[in-house]
């Protein structure tokens, strides 16, 4: 799938971004120690999803922000989710997913700015805001309601 670039302040706050960041570039003695937590509080987090990844590993480096993903998914649909999920964390600055899944097609991505609804959205890619519900259920369970969209965030634009 290849890898993806994430704004680094936007997102879900899961684990002490700073901490990890700080002892990266300090070259403290338990960067190692940090950057696996971090992971494992990443992997706790896209298995919440319920994307049905098998073997999930996830890595995750501290002074680039950037987190691997290698696994088997059972769609491209819930591969791309699962690098959604891990590049829509405070503190990623980019994915680089290496789940395999069976062949399928492939999806857009966009990058909420401000003003950006769903609607607005669906507009742009697909000509009619009513098919909003097309994107929101795209991108559950990451969103959890069609209005909670947050500016930074990387959306999955299906093919109609």
């Amino acid at each position: 799938m290849g890898l993806f670039s994430f704004i680094k302040e936007a997102g879900e706050k899961l684990f002490g971004a700073k901490e990890v960041e700080q002892a990266a570039t300090s070259g403290a003695p338990n960067v190692a120690e940090l950057n696996q937590k971090a992971a494992d509080a990443i992997k706790t987090y896209i298995e919440q999803q319920n994307l049905g990844v098998i073997g999930l590993d996830v890595g995750f480096d501290g002074a680039s922000g950037k987190v691997t993903l290698a696994g088997s998914a059972p769609s491209q649909e819930a591969a791309e989710k699962a690098g959604l999920a891990a590049g829509n964390v405070a503190s990623v600055s980019g994915v680089d997913n290496n789940l395999q899944y069976p062949a399928g097609t492939a999806s857009q991505y966009h990058d909420v700015v401000r003003g950006d609804t769903l609607s607005a959205i669906a507009k742009k890619y697909y000509g009619d805001a009513n098919k909003y519900p097309v994107i929101f259920e795209a991108n559950k369970p990451m969103l959890t309601h069609p209005d909670k969209i947050y500016v930074g965030q990387k959306l999955r634009i299906p093919a109609l």
